[in-house]
């Protein structure tokens, strides 16, 4: 398929997105990584504006969320505990990058990456932190993430490299 991602919108989340947010991030991670719907609801209802979705037309094909903390580094605490989200903060977190087949490897998560980025430059934070697994070091390290390591994460049972993009 050929599409324009430049055509696609990027908004905010509300609480009536929860099921939809579900949905994609069951489509996107596998069953011990993905976020529950009562995780999802509860990040919402603490920073809709943390997270980013992008639609073709009515439907969501994309999304990234993360909460933003003074804490340099993101911990799993984190994705459970959506009180945790410091408005004022230093970081922007991002838990994850969410995009559904169909519409994978044509720009819709760099274009909500950018976004991300952009609106953590435009609210002064010191940088975006996230995690990835080994074989994603090379896509985030394009958008100036530099990895740090193996991460402290236990999250799914997986192996995770934190990455941090800090601003100058």
């Amino acid at each position: 398929i050929k599409m324009n991602v430049d055509n696609f919108r990027i908004r905010n989340a509300t609480l009536s997105d929860i099921d939809t947010l579900a949905n994609v991030e069951a489509q996107c991670f596998p069953v011990k990584e993905a976020a529950t719907r009562e995780s999802i609801a509860e990040r919402v209802k603490f920073y809709p504006e943390g997270f980013w979705l992008l639609f073709d037309g009515e439907k969501l094909i994309s999304f990234v969320d993360g909460l933003v903390t003074d804490n340099p580094n993101l911990e799993d605490i984190m994705y459970e505990q959506a009180a945790m989200h410091q408005p004022n903060g230093a970081w922007q977190m991002i838990f994850g990058v969410n995009t559904i087949p169909d519409y994978r490897k044509k720009g819709c998560a760099a274009k909500l990456i950018n976004a991300v980025i952009e609106n953590a430059r435009k609210n002064k934070r010191k940088g975006v932190v996230l995690t990835c697994k080994e074989k994603l070091l090379h896509y985030y390290s394009q958008f100036g993430f530099v990895n740090e390591g193996i991460s402290d994460s236990t999250h799914g049972d997986v192996l995770w490299y934190q990455m941090r993009l800090t601003f100058k």
